[in-house]
């Protein structure tokens, strides 16, 4: 593969090329760790000062703010704590003085005890308690799961991760605007196909049989258009922003461009649409969808033995990362692998994982701008 341009990001200047030694002990992990959770602290902070335009209407009665607070007075002493180890341990001083000192301007903007300021209000948003949720979540399960059960000895902190925590941010952040562009196509187009006779019927089958229609109708249709970004060249320069990761673990989904994003949930949403499932089947396999993708992506040695053929798994996944010859255009399923079987993409050697990911002959730039206008600018597959 060609080597990539190098990033320019601020962060990747201040933290991911901080001069000095990054191991165990040098300072450089408590204080990239301070940032972060002090990150964490700070922008928890501002949801509680403007929560009509940084968390979600749907969502703010159900926060257990006692749990809320304890939870962000944990992480401002644990930030703090972190970034005077890393100022004690650590040559260069800037990532312990950068982490202490968000947390501070967190403890001044009112820390764990901030108050609720002004009347809610239900009209746009950004998603940053969305975010933060999710951020802890995946965290709390996936990091402890790739260092216990991982295939590869891999830092969390490994390259390419600040590009996808960006993916990350920025996808969550504007869910309103995502939610949007994934409904909005079958409410507009699709209403005429509706029958609620029918809808009524199919709410009122099993729960579990309606989460398995959900999944298997919406990895039919993410199958193909999957497939279609792989096949049709000025797709597929939307989808190579995907496949540049070159290490794979729990970040490594969230890299997708804004367009594949729009277009790949709205088309996968019409049969549910259409169909009318239940709401509690509905929002099951959202949560369910969520984990599943950050699972398949993770750096983790998990196969499913004989079960491996019925349910995608990291192992299934990674092959369609893959850089080498035998896995271009293969596993194009999300859950259920026969979909590959049946349409002659299968690719999974029993024992073997690929030796190398991304984009062969890559030319996907870093960075989240850089990657946000690199298909239109781009010329073929």
């Amino acid at each position: 593969m060609m080597s990539k341009p190098e990033s320019s990001s601020l962060w990747e200047e201040s933290v991911g090329k901080q001069p000095g030694p990054k191991h165990f002990g040098s300072g450089w992990i408590s204080g990239t760790l301070s940032v972060v959770l002090a990150s964490i602290g700070l922008f928890a902070v501002l949801c509680f000062h403007f929560p009509s335009y940084l968390t979600m209407p749907d969502a703010r009665s159900y926060y257990p703010l006692p749990v809320v607070r304890a939870v962000l007075h944990f992480v401002l002493v644990a930030g703090f704590l972190l970034g005077l180890t890393s100022v004690m341990l650590r040559h260069n001083k800037t990532l312990g003085m950068i982490g202490m000192g968000i947390v501070l301007l967190a403890a001044l903007l009112g820390g764990s005890r901030v108050e609720i300021d002004g009347e809610l209000k239900d009209d746009y948003y950004l998603g940053l308690d969305y975010a933060l949720l999710l951020l802890i979540v995946y965290s709390f399960i996936f990091i402890p799961l790739e260092k216990l059960f991982g295939r590869l000895q891999q830092d969390v902190f490994r390259k390419g991760w600040h590009v996808d925590l960006t993916y990350f941010f920025v996808s969550s952040l504007f869910v309103q605007l995502t939610t949007y562009l994934t409904l909005r196509p079958a409410t507009a187009l699709f209403t005429w196909a509706v029958s609620p006779a029918f809808q009524q019927w199919v709410a009122s089958q099993p729960f579990l049989l309606q989460f398995l229609a959900i999944a298997l109708f919406a990895d039919i249709v993410q199958y193909w258009v999957h497939r279609l970004f792989h096949e049709i060249p000025w797709l597929w320069k939307f989808h190579a922003v995907h496949h540049s990761a070159e290490v794979m673990d729990w970040m490594a989904g969230n890299r997708l461009h804004v367009v594949e994003l729009a277009l790949t949930r709205s088309l996968i949403y019409i049969p549910s649409f259409v169909l009318g499932f239940a709401d509690g089947p509905m929002y099951a396999y959202i949560v369910f969808v969520a984990l599943y993708s950050v699972f398949i992506h993770a750096n983790l040695e998990v196969t499913f033995g004989p079960l491996r053929y019925v349910f995608a798994t990291p192992q299934f996944h990674h092959w369609h990362h893959g850089a080498e010859p035998e896995a271009i255009d293969k596993n194009f399923a999300v859950h259920f692998p026969v979909l590959d079987l049946i349409f002659g993409t299968f690719h999974l050697p029993a024992n073997r994982w690929p030796k190398i990911y991304g984009v062969h002959n890559n030319d996907v730039p870093e960075g989240y701008f850089a990657q946000w206008i690199y298909p239109f600018l781009r010329k073929g597959k």
